[in-house]
């Protein structure tokens, strides 16, 4: 079935808690489900991707990713994001994924084409390509060939985490730096940035 991609979603009413401050709950709510909406509609656009799976506890999230065509994945509630992930790839290998594509459901300025010149990235496995945050901190996108080659390290520091695992198991690394794979929704200085570019589409403002 050649690429998955991997969308892992926390419940929306309880993501993007470090935004407290500046929006409700119920406005965090909106944002990430919009947000989650603007991911799977670039994941739909992207022809090279066979299938999306979206992994999460949250109903509405499922619902939502079913609308788009996508297959889902109840997480335990017990499991942490690496491990969701990790049985999420699982799923994808037991329908003959060949490459998994992670994405986070939090990048608002993502579109096809930017997944598209991504992927034009690739090579032959074994093989990495890494998108990091623009603090070159986080991972924003990881694709890997074949899929579960390395463990995922999603957190504090995750970028060199991924790269330092994929080098020591000797995948070709490819670093992809893209800004719209760079802004996530993190800290209040991100949603400073997504409300000077006035997207109508996200609802930042107070």
């Amino acid at each position: 079935m050649g690429l998955w991609a991997i969308i892992p979603v926390k419940p929306l009413r309880r993501g993007k808690s470090r935004l407290a401050g500046i929006l409700s709950e119920d406005e965090r709510t909106l944002l990430n489900f919009t947000m989650l909406g603007n991911s799977l509609k670039a994941l739909s656009g992207v022809k090279a991707i066979d299938e999306i799976l979206v992994v999460s506890r949250d109903p509405a999230a499922l619902s939502l990713a079913r609308e788009y065509g996508a297959r889902t994945v109840l997480e335990d509630s017990n499991a942490g994001l690496n491990m969701a992930l990790k049985r999420a790839t699982i799923v994808a290998q037991a329908y003959a994924a060949q490459d998994v594509l992670v994405l986070p459901a939090d990048l608002p300025l993502l579109q096809s084409g930017d997944i598209e010149q991504l992927l034009e990235h690739t090579g032959k496995p074994p093989e990495m390509v890494i998108a990091p945050d623009r603090r070159m901190d986080g991972t924003n996108a990881l694709y890997l060939t074949p899929p579960g080659r390395i463990e995922y390290n999603f957190g504090v520091n995750s970028f060199h985490k991924h790269v330092q695992q994929a080098q020591a198991k000797g995948m070709h690394v490819e670093v992809f730096s893209l800004p719209s794979f760079g802004l996530d929704l993190d800290l209040p200085e991100d949603l400073d940035i997504l409300r000077k570019m006035d997207i109508p589409e996200f609802p930042t403002q107070p």
